[in-house]
């Protein structure tokens, strides 16, 4: 109950990153229930990716901003040592429970969105662990209905956040992760 009131306060908080300082019309879209997921395996050991699909973002069509929230116990292992081990070793989720990504897509205009998928560009930055580290990729978009669709993917590193891998399995894990987005977003 507690990861629910605090999970909601940075909801608005995230929410107010997004407001415009003028009081015209605004188009906010919102996605509960987005998909995160990573992959940091390496070739002839078990795979090392996990998924979390209760990630929450916000997107706003007037300024093109958009911001996500991730708990980090949310993501699930194939293998529950491994999930202990990323939140318990690595990424400490007692002390850093939250992934945040705070950013804008750059140079687009809503109204040309259809059902077909377009490139978008984004740049922003994730903080982890108490580290910000920036992001620019390019990601797909179109929508569906009232839906507003974003996937894409990008890529971070251990050393971005100072995550330590230990020497004994270094090798089974990748220096390069590839992080995926996968949001369907609703007005809100």
């Amino acid at each position: 109950m507690i990861i629910l009131k605090k999970m909601a306060m940075l909801l608005v908080i995230v929410a107010g990153c997004l407001t415009p300082s003028s009081a015209g019309a605004q188009e906010k879209y919102i996605d509960k229930n987005g998909i995160v997921s990573f992959e940091a395996s390496e070739a002839l050991f078990e795979p090392v990716k996990a998924t979390n699909k209760s990630v929450t973002a916000i997107l706003n069509t007037e300024t093109n901003e958009m911001a996500a929230l991730a708990l980090m116990k949310s993501f699930r292992f194939k293998n529950s040592l491994m999930e202990e081990h990323f939140n318990e070793n690595y990424i400490e989720s007692e002390t850093y429970p939250k992934a945040i990504f705070k950013g804008n897509l750059i140079d687009f205009d809503f109204s040309d969105l259809t059902e077909s998928e377009s490139e978008v560009a984004i740049n922003g930055h994730i903080e982890l662990r108490g580290k910000k580290k920036q992001i620019s990729t390019i990601a797909k978009i179109h929508k569906v209905n009232d839906f507003v669709i974003i996937k894409g993917s990008f890529m971070v590193s251990p050393d971005d956040f100072d995550i330590e891998i230990p020497s004994i399995v270094k090798s089974k894990i990748a220096e390069a992760i590839t992080v995926s987005i996968d949001f369907k977003f609703s007005q809100k």
